[in-house]
């Protein structure tokens, strides 16, 4: 069972187990909206701690061969799709034939097992579950397990749960009604004419969590369950939520393959007594009825039957449940379940809440239901069954459900922030931009290589972009994207694709190829995404070289060197002495150690990363690049002709930047100088990207300011 803290005050949610971090937090300016762009119908979701992301499980979407799709995400918003579904159909193991509706799935960490709880219709055995072959709904729930939350799952037996709900007062009207099985008796009267008792169809299992206890909450379908209404003076057939307690030994059992059962407080607690040996009627408890706590919203197919001209019942729906346990400032807790009512075609379908002080109620539907509906200014139509998961920090809630965005278009995957406050609950129900989920932040886009090397030919990078949990983001989804840009321009020609480019025909030695990660607004527009850290704003991105070696050097090299021509390429290597570029060559030293001051006189460039340097002397280079780099002495930059960047380096001297012209901003941020800052004469003048430096001796012309504090 899981612990979530929202505002100071835990809230249980399926099994997982959150706490909000402590420690400094990493914000982002990244926003998402819902697009609408994820097909998906009563969307489970669960959050899955060994690979730090969202699965997601839904009705509709499978393969071919399969049940149920199963999409991933690192952030709620932006998901994909895993090839196959959650259940192989010809597997051998499957007691239904049709209707696979509303999987959950649950994870126990000390077992290491996920079960999947689903509903469907049954092709066999109907009577010996319904007592009548001909039983329209044959509804009940199955019970699947796998080792890993992407499956496939396998049922645990052959037959779906081991439960035979029944009620025992119901009048079975249906036995007194034509063949068509839509139009119940005129009167009350006449329909207490019919026999007693009838089992129950069940669909849209949610298992609730609550310390050693375990329960399950289920809708039981409309079907064979009509309900006279004293205002409207007819029959309503209902489907209403219902709960039961199940026993723990299939949860505790390691190998997975003991099935649940229902805890014998309810095991045959209708059973008449004269019943026959070897029959089954077993007890549930009443959660949700129209009847006991009425609501207009949710009459809104109460007259379906005159509309359609027989083609429909008149019926109500409560179904599609999600709880949740919460803690009052004053230790006390409460329980709140959401649920759906009417049609999910139709466009009064939405959701409500109800709350109570145990699991079994009794429940109280909150007054300000529904709290999500069609929303025809938003293009948000036929919202519903959705499940609750909280921000992947623990600090915030995320009611998922389904809706569509059209009248006329398939469900389609949403996701609202969910706020429990005094005791209520609200759905923050949008298409804008809203804030990413907490947790997310901070993204890291990383490179399958920090070095282009082009002298073979074209060469292929890739890229991914992760959340905080090191889950890779779905770049094929229409919110992300990563950019490219190459300085100098035109440098290289690049053919890119979603997660990666295909790098050839460099002009020169030396170019920088630069990628940023951005999302989409609702607006259509895209942002560059930034994390906001306590010591400054930090762009989602990567600059890595693109180069031509002509010479490559790894080992030990005493003595200066002499870069006469093309580029030579420093890897791990170690400079006793100076380097000096001539003009047109370039230097690229990566994790090297250069003792001596690596100077550069005319066009050609210089790129060092990591490592060390005893100083930095250039004059009329092209590319310039320092980045965490550890510096000896000073470094001096001037007229330069390209990008220029000192980044995130340690400087012992001055930092002084003169006369450096080129189409990029001049970039000194991050950096630790023991001396002073000081720029003259750049065309654009340098920035700091909200990444200011530490200077001892201050930032002076047009660096001022530049500095921390």
């Amino acid at each position: 069972m899981a612990i979530l803290v929202l505002a100071s005050a835990p809230v249980a949610v399926g099994e997982e187990r959150v706490t909000p971090e402590s420690g400094p937090t990493v914000g982002t300016n990244a926003t998402y909206f819902n697009d609408a762009s994820t097909f998906g119908a009563d969307p489970f979701v669960l959050w899955d701690e060994a690979s730090g992301q969202y699965v997601a499980y839904s009705t509709d979407g499978a393969d071919a061969g399969y049940r149920f799709a199963i999409y991933r995400s690192p952030d709620l918003i932006t998901w994909q799709k895993v090839p196959g579904g959650a259940l192989d159909v010809d597997d051998g193991s499957q007691w239904a034939h049709d209707w696979f509706w509303a999987p959950e799935v649950y994870h126990n960490p000390d077992t290491g097992l996920y079960y999947l709880f689903y509903s469907a219709r049954m092709n066999e055995g109907v009577a010996e579950h319904f007592r009548y072959p001909d039983f329209e709904e044959a509804c009940k729930i199955g019970v699947a397990v796998s080792d890993t939350p992407y499956g496939p799952f396998r049922n645990i037996t052959t037959e779906p749960l081991d439960y035979r709900p029944y009620d025992p007062d119901y009048h079975d009207v249906n036995l007194i009604m034509d063949d068509t099985q839509k139009k119940p008796p005129e009167t009350l009267e006449e329909g207490r004419t019919a026999p007693k008792g009838t089992y129950l169809p069940f669909i849209d299992p949610n298992v609730f969590f609550d310390g050693d206890r375990i329960f399950l909450y289920f809708s039981r379908n409309a079907y064979r369950n009509w309900v006279w209404d004293h205002d409207l003076s007819k029959y309503i057939e209902e489907s209403n939520v219902y709960a039961v307690e199940l026993t723990t030994d299939w949860w505790n059992d390691p190998a997975g393959g003991t099935a649940p059962t229902v805890h014998p407080d309810y095991v045959n607690a209708n059973l008449g007594p004269d019943d026959p040996p070897g029959t089954r009627k077993d007890g549930y408890t009443p959660i949700l009825d129209y009847g006991s706590d009425k609501q207009e919203w949710e009459n809104a197919h109460v007259d379906d039957y005159a509309e359609t001209g027989g083609e429909k019942k008149d019926r109500r729906w409560e179904e599609g449940t999600t709880t949740v346990k919460a803690h009052r400032a004053d230790g006390s807790r409460i329980y709140y379940l959401t649920y759906s009512a009417n049609n999910f075609q139709n466009r009064h379908y939405g959701v409500g809440y109800a709350t109570a002080q145990s699991p079994l109620g009794p429940w109280r539907k909150a007054p300000e239901n529904p709290v999500l509906s069609q929303d025809e200014q938003q293009s948000m139509f036929s919202t519903g069954h959705g499940s609750v998961i909280a921000s992947p920090d623990g600090a915030e809630l995320y009611y998922v459900h389904h809706g569509r965005p059209s009248t006329s278009d398939h469900r389609r995957i949403y996701t609202a922030r969910m706020r429990l406050d005094d005791g209520g609950l609200s759905v923050d129900q949008s298409t804008a931009d809203r804030p990413i989920p907490s947790g997310v932040a901070p993204y890291a886009l990383e490179t399958t290589t920090d070095v282009v090397r082009v002298d073979q030919g074209a060469t292929r990078i890739g890229w991914t972009v992760r959340s905080a949990r090191g889950a890779g983001h779905a770049l094929t989804h229409p919110l992300n994207r990563v950019t490219t840009s190459v300085e100098p321009p035109d440098a290289v020609t690049l053919e890119n694709q979603p997660d990666g480019a295909i790098v050839r025909d460099l002009h020169g030695d030396l170019a920088a190829l630069t990628m940023r990660y951005e999302r989409a607004r609702a607006d259509g527009e895209f942002f560059g995404v930034d994390n906001h850290r306590p010591e400054g704003r930090e762009s989602v991105g990567a600059t890595v070289p693109v180069v031509r070696c002509a010479q490559t050097i790894t080992g030990r090299h005493d003595g200066p060197l002499e870069i006469t021509d093309g580029a030579t390429c420093l890897r791990g290597a170690e400079v006793n002495g100076p380097v000096r570029v001539r003009a047109g060559a370039s230097v690229l030293a990566i994790d090297s150690t250069i003792t001596g001051t690596v100077s550069s006189q005319g066009p050609g460039g210089v790129w060092v990363s990591g490592g060390s340097v005893g100083s930095v002397d250039t004059d009329g280079a092209g590319l310039v690049r320092l980045e965490r780099t550890a510096v000896h002495g000073s470094v001096r930059l001037a007229n330069g002709t390209q990008a220029v960047a000192v980044d995130d380096s340690t400087v012992g001297g001055d930092v002084r930047l003169v006369a450096n012209t080129g189409g990029r901003p001049i970039l000194v941020a991050g950096n630790e100088i023991d001396g002073a800052l000081r720029c003259d004469g750049n065309e654009p003048r340098p920035t700091d990207d909200d990444r200011p430096n530490q200077v001892v001796g201050g930032s002076h012309g047009q660096c001022g300011g530049l500095h921390a504090g």
